[in-house]
């Protein structure tokens, strides 16, 4: 019996340590995906301000405009439109005086979603044709020109199964940009384009 009680609080006491590592690592894990970033409605950082720490589809009621952003930690997509449609913007951590440094067409950003940490391989398929048809090429690492790996100059649809990516509509990563994470997307509309052209991509790595 002696033995036998030894044995149980033997293991009361690693299930103990077990659930303390636990709640230690889902602590971290909350502390990692903290981000943090400010709009302004004036260049320089001026007039009123927005602090946001998590995804907002609608920023209208917060300001009437967006001319500068401050990046306090985290990488953030940023949007012309509410519900995450027109321009997309990616923003790393630092400052922002006017739209122009993080390339904006114009100064409406109307929401913003914060790209989860990710440590990660990296792997997708882009393909010819929409739902997946025609040819395809799995890509695990940045492609600055589309048309020299994949000899084609649009991606109908494509499949991400790891990491986070941005697709630009020119090569060497210029003009329009969209973000696209983990999951299938089946038309170039599901990752927010007009159309099927994809100059070249990139993995994010900025965390």
């Amino acid at each position: 019996m002696p033995h036998a009680q030894s044995a149980i609080h033997v293991s009361y006491i690693k299930l103990r340590l077990c659930l303390r590592k636990r709640r230690g690592k889902e602590r971290q894990s909350v502390n990692v995906k903290m981000g943090k970033i400010i709009f302004y409605e004036d260049r320089n950082f001026g007039g009123r301000s927005y602090e946001c720490s998590s995804d907002c589809a609608d920023m209208h009621s917060y300001f009437s405009r967006c001319n500068s952003i401050r990046v306090e930690s985290g990488c953030w997509m940023a949007y012309e439109r509410p519900n995450y449609m027109g321009y997309q913007y990616f923003l790393r951590r630092g400052e922002y005086p006017d739209y122009q440094r993080w390339m904006g067409f114009n100064d409406s950003i109307w929401s913003c979603r914060m790209i989860q940490p990710y440590h990660g391989s990296y792997r997708m398929r882009i393909y010819e044709r929409a739902e997946f048809g025609g040819q395809m090429m799995e890509f695990m690492d940045d492609c600055p020109n589309v048309y020299d790996r994949f000899r084609y100059n649009d991606i109908f649809s494509c499949n991400v199964m790891d990491g986070h990516w941005l697709f630009y509509e020119q090569p060497n990563y210029r003009g329009r940009m969209y973000y696209l994470r983990a999951g299938e997307y089946r038309r170039f509309s599901d990752w927010g384009a007009m159309s099927a052209r994809v100059g070249s991509f990139r993995r994010i790595t900025d965390f």
